[in-house]
């Protein structure tokens, strides 16, 4: 027997998704089945799949619940080749405005909407963009893994960054050799990363600083779904690591610039930690319905 699933298309600056409810729990999609969906040539088509299902149904929303008790949806991402990820920046913004328009959770402005994730709970807020999500703390991997993408003709030192997913950022010289790079093929990173990595090529826009904002602009390889149009926690660790090159003095706010759109990044103290914070649009295009095999 197939599987009649009733999907909305949701996107966040370009970064696309499908997504749909199963409260609880009781369609598990395979890595194959996940792919044809997100295929855009002979399925929906989309950077990755968003399964709403509550926290207390699947084995990784436990430990949300733990962190809090608040957390009744889990964000159960995955990306465009099946593969399960922990968190998706413009994914969440997506699953928030789902979850509101569906009657499935309530958000006053002011008020926080708690989701759980593969990388911990996020908090999320409406703002005048869309929405806010609070990423939690990051954490520096550093190192200097050289990094060799196609039409760029020699590799350069990337700074490994996890914002409960793990980046490469790359600095490059300019936007023409931003332009120049063919993210169509995986990037090669040396030494390749145990879990895989998103990369980010990303260059300072001039001038780099306008009325106390960085701005540089960014392109991406997602793990798991190639080069997107947009990639929320990307964008996180790329001004995160233009911040650390730039040093002392450099901004704690930041707008990115994608092929898809803009996003804001805001770094702040709290008692746990430094965390960081991503806003931008959430936008829910189509729905539909579909039968899988």
């Amino acid at each position: 027997m197939g599987i009649d699933l009733h999907f909305t298309k949701g996107q966040g600056t370009g970064n696309d998704f499908v997504l749909f409810t199963d409260a609880d729990g009781e369609i598990d999609l395979t890595p194959t089945q996940i792919a044809s969906l997100c295929d855009r040539h002979f399925g929906i088509g989309a950077d990755g799949l968003i399964r709403a299902v509550k926290s207390t149904m699947i084995a990784e929303g436990a430990r949300s619940l733990d962190e809090d008790a608040a957390a009744e949806w889990f964000m159960d991402y995955h990306n465009a080749d099946g593969s399960p990820a922990e968190m998706c920046g413009n994914g969440i913004r997506v699953y928030a405005k789902y979850l509101l328009e569906n009657g499935l959770a309530e958000l006053e402005q002011g008020d926080t909407l708690v989701i759980g994730t593969r990388s911990g709970v996020v908090d999320v807020q409406r703002n005048l963009t869309g929405f806010q999500a609070d990423l939690g703390r990051w954490r520096l991997d550093g190192g200097e893994p050289l990094v060799r993408a196609k039409n760029l003709q020699v590799a350069r030192p990337g700074l490994g960054i996890n914002v409960g997913n793990p980046h490469v950022v790359v600095a490059l010289a300019d936007e023409a050799e931003l332009e120049t790079a063919d993210l169509t093929f995986i990037p090669h990173v040396e030494p390749e990363p145990v879990e895989g990595a998103n990369v980010e090529f990303v260059v300072p826009l001039e001038p780099l600083v306008r009325n106390g904002v960085g701005h540089i602009r960014m392109r991406v390889h997602e793990r798991g779904s190639g080069e997107t149009l947009s990639c929320g926690t990307g964008a996180v660790a790329a001004a995160l690591a233009i911040r650390y090159w730039a040093g002392a003095g450099a901004p704690n706010q930041w707008r990115v610039e994608v092929p898809g759109g803009a996003v804001g990044v805001r770094m702040y103290a709290t008692e746990d930690g430094e965390h960081v914070a991503l806003s931008g649009p959430a936008e829910l295009v189509f729905q539909g319905d579909v039968t899988l095999d």
